[in-house]
C-alpha cells in the first residue's frame, strides 16, 4: 500500500484563503509543517490568515489576488516560485455564488461568477501546472461543489460554474495520466459548509439576500475546519474525487441512482 502523502516542508498554494474553507485549509497545512502561499481578493482577510498560520510556526506569505485576472495569476505563480523555490500543492479554492432564477440573471452575473469560479480555477491550474510538474510529485486540487454533481433551482449560474470545474478537472486528470505528467489531480465536492459564501453572494431582484443566507446556513452541515480535515484526508490518499460532508454523499448518489428523475424529487422537496 502506498504511504500517505506528507506536507512538512512542502510549499502549498491556497486561493480564497481569507476565510471559510480556504483559511481552514491553510491552518491545517500549517499544522502539518507546510510552507504557505496564501491569496484572497480581500487583502486584510488573508493577512489575518497568515498571522494565524505564523502563530503555529508556519512560514507563510499573503498575496492580494483577483483570480479572474489571468495576468495577475500568472505573475503570482512566478512570485511564489521565486519566493519559495518551487510549488508542491495548489488548491484552487476561491469562489463566489449567485442566487436567482434564470430569467432574472444578467450577463454581468454570469460573467462575474464564471470569471472567479471557472476562469479563476483555469488560470490557477495553467499558471502553476508547469511548476507542479517540475517538482516531480506535484498535487493539484480544484474545488467544485455538490452543485457540480446535481442541479438545484435558482442556482443555475453557480451550477454552471461548478459543473464546468468538474468537467475541466476530470479531463485534465486523464490528460496528465495519459502523458505521464507527475501531477496528481483531485476534484473536491463540498456539501453545505458554514462559511460566508452565502453572505457574500449576489442575488437577483426578487430574492432576499438575508433570507437566502439564513436558509443556506440552516442546512449547512459541515464546519470549515471539518471540511479542511476531509479534504486533507483525501489529498493524503490522492483521491481523484473528494466528497466533503455527509450531505455530499447523498447528493452524489441521487443522480447516479435516479438519473434525470432526481429533478422531480428536488422539485417536490422544494
Amino acid at each position: 500500500m502506498k504511504a500517505r502523502r506528507g506536507y512538512a516542508g512542502k510549499t502549498a498554494v491556497v486561493t480564497g484563503a481569507g476565510s471559510g474553507i480556504g483559511r481552514a485549509l491553510a491552518l491545517n497545512l500549517a499544522e502539518r509543517g507546510a510552507r504557505l502561499a496564501l491569496s484572497d481578493v480581500q487583502g486584510d482577510a488573508v493577512q489575518e490568515t497568515v498571522r494565524q498560520c505564523q502563530e503555529q510556526g508556519a512560514q507563510a506569505r499573503a498575496w492580494k489576488l483577483d483570480v479572474s485576472d489571468r495576468e495577475a495569476v500568472l505573475a503570482h505563480a512566478e512570485e511564489v516560485v521565486e519566493h519559495f523555490g518551487g510549488v508542491d500543492l495548489v488548491v484552487n479554492n476561491a469562489g463566489v455564488s449567485v442566487t436567482g432564477r434564470v430569467a432574472e440573471l444578467t450577463d454581468a452575473d454570469h460573467r462575474w461568477i464564471m470569471g472567479i469560479n471557472y476562469f479563476g480555477m483555469v488560470h490557477g491550474t495553467q499558471a502553476f501546472l508547469p511548476h507542479l510538474a517540475a517538482s516531480g510529485d506535484g498535487q493539484l486540487a480544484n474545488v467544485s461543489s455538490v452543485f457540480g454533481l446535481m442541479a438545484f433551482p435558482k442556482q443555475a449560474a453557480y451550477n454552471g460554474s461548478k459543473f464546468a470545474i468538474r468537467g475541466f478537472t476530470e479531463a485534465l486528470r486523464m490528460e496528465l495520466l495519459a502523458d505521464q505528467v507527475p501531477v496528481q489531480v483531485s476534484l473536491v465536492h463540498p456539501g453545505g459548509v458554514r462559511s460566508n459564501i452565502a453572505e457574500n453572494a449576489r442575488v437577483t431582484a426578487s430574492e432576499n439576500k438575508m433570507e437566502s443566507a439564513k436558509a443556506f446556513n440552516k442546512i449547512a452541515m459541515t464546519t470549515p475546519q471539518g471540511a479542511a480535515r476531509s479534504i486533507m484526508r483525501g489529498l493524503e490518499r490522492e483521491k481523484p474525487r473528494i466528497l466533503v460532508g455527509p450531505d455530499s454523499r447523498v447528493i452524489a448518489a441521487l443522480p447516479r441512482l435516479l438519473g434525470a428523475r432526481y429533478q422531480g424529487l428536488v422539485h417536490r422537496l422544494g
